[in-house]
């Protein structure tokens, strides 16, 4: 340890007291301003440090400045994170002086205990600063281009536990007859404990892949109760979620940053459920059921009239069918009378063709004769043979049908009540056997 340094001189001619050693006037110094009364000053904080274990900042006006410090636990409890410079602050606490040594500076400050935002005012000034700030970073549009599902099937809420707000949620719900999924996430919605609580319920239920939508809902207060809202990181968190977020904070001429970033803002928490929801349940059920009753009506008659097309459809294959049959019996009936008229006619003219013949015949004489007389009788014979009534005097018979025309297989008998039966010397009636 060094050696104390030899007392000087003073200064010739000088009537002050002295010289004393600069620690021990320090020392008396720093008593001297610690014993001023204890007082309240106010200003506009500036050059706001954090530390560790203090927090340093000024207080001014136009007449001067007041360099300050504060104990961090102190400052940490008052909540006021989202402070800037500017912001008017009340102060309570009294001077403070640190002697210094051979190794550090001295430092004058005032030791504030206690303080406290200078009204609303002054907070509305900040919150429209960070508001300017915000807009024109651009975070107030990527929320708003964000699609929102018409009829979502899982909603994220954020709210207080016990708030009215939370019931106001569920009322807006069932006021729309919605019967989907809600997946709560309570937090602090006031304090300084508030906006990273809020912050981290926001990105776990974004990290939720089922829900589509979320509400940040929070009942009516002051400015200085409903800052949390106005929390920059919060601001900008939202801004930058991949769901949607309505925001309902405060009543209606309440407006907190967030409902600046949020995709809607809304004045009331029922009113914010409505907007989750934007299709009315309910209606849209009755108007299904009545959609689907007349559908079924329709799809009744379409039947009907559909069964009737197919009748139609049925029943023409078989008028068809009935009316060449009729074409075709008719057809035949021509053929057959054609083919009678031909052989009487063929027979007609072999009779007259041998007749001739004989004739021929009996003139001729000689061998030759003889022989166009065998040549003759053969082809008489052959013409014979072809006589349709030869058939019947050999023990023949032709079956008629009462028209006259020949029935040529027993399907075509049955279908006759009564037959004609041709034989060689005359005709005979008959019943054919079923």
């Amino acid at each position: 340890m060094a050696a104390p340094s030899p007392h000087p001189d003073g200064i010739p001619g000088s009537r002050l007291s002295g010289p004393w050693p600069v620690g021990e006037y320090a020392s008396a110094l720093r008593d001297r301003l610690r014993g001023f009364t204890r007082v309240q000053v106010f200003g506009e904080l500036f050059g706001l440090k954090v530390g560790r274990a203090k927090v340093w900042f000024e207080l001014r006006d136009r007449w001067g400045a007041l360099p300050c410090s504060m104990w961090r636990k102190d400052w940490d409890a008052l909540g006021l994170h989202t402070l800037g410079d500017g912001a008017v602050v009340v102060a309570a606490g009294g001077c403070d002086f640190y002697p210094g040594s051979r190794a550090s500076s001295p430092s004058f400050s005032f030791a504030v205990s206690k303080l406290r935002v200078a009204g609303e005012g002054d907070l509305l000034a900040q919150v429209e600063r960070l508001r300017r700030a915000l807009a024109d970073e651009g975070l107030f549009e990527p929320q708003k281009r964000l699609a929102r599902p018409s009829l979502p099937r899982t909603i994220g809420v954020v709210s207080g536990e016990g708030g009215k707000a939370r019931d106001d949620v569920l009322a807006g719900l069932r006021r729309r007859g919605w019967a989907g999924r809600i997946v709560w996430a309570f937090a602090p919605v006031q304090d300084r404990r508030a906006a990273p609580a809020i912050t981290r319920a926001l990105q776990d239920l974004a990290a939720c892949e089922e829900v589509e939508v979320i509400v940040v809902a929070r009942g009516g207060g002051s400015l200085a109760d409903l800052f949390a809202f106005c929390d920059e990181t919060l601001c900008r968190t939202v801004a930058l979620l991949r769901v949607p977020v309505i925001s309902s904070v405060g009543h209606h001429t309440d407006r907190t940053l967030i409902d600046d970033v949020a995709a809607v803002a809304c004045s009331t928490p029922t009113h914010a459920a409505e907007a989750a929801v934007p299709v009315d349940c309910a209606a849209a059920r009755a108007q299904l059921r009545g959609l689907a009753a007349r559908l079924e009506r329709r799809s009744r008659l379409a039947i009907v009239e559909r069964a009737r097309v197919l009748a139609r459809l049925a029943r023409a294959p078989a008028d068809h069918v009935e009316r060449h049959r009729t074409r075709l019996h008719q057809h035949a009936r021509e053929l057959r009378a054609t083919a009678r008229r031909r052989l009487e006619t063929a027979g007609r003219h072999t009779s007259t063709t041998a007749l001739v013949l004989e004739r021929k015949a009996r003139a001729a004489s000689g061998a030759e004769q003889v022989q166009h007389a065998r040549n003759l009788e053969r082809l008489a014979l052959a013409l014979a043979a072809h006589e349709p009534q030869r058939a019947l005097e050999r023990g023949y018979a032709l079956v008629e049908d009462p028209s006259g025309e020949p029935v040529t297989s027993a399907a075509a008998a049955r279908e006759h009540a009564e037959l004609t039966l041709r034989l060689h010397d005359g005709r005979v009636s008959v019943r054919p056997r079923p």
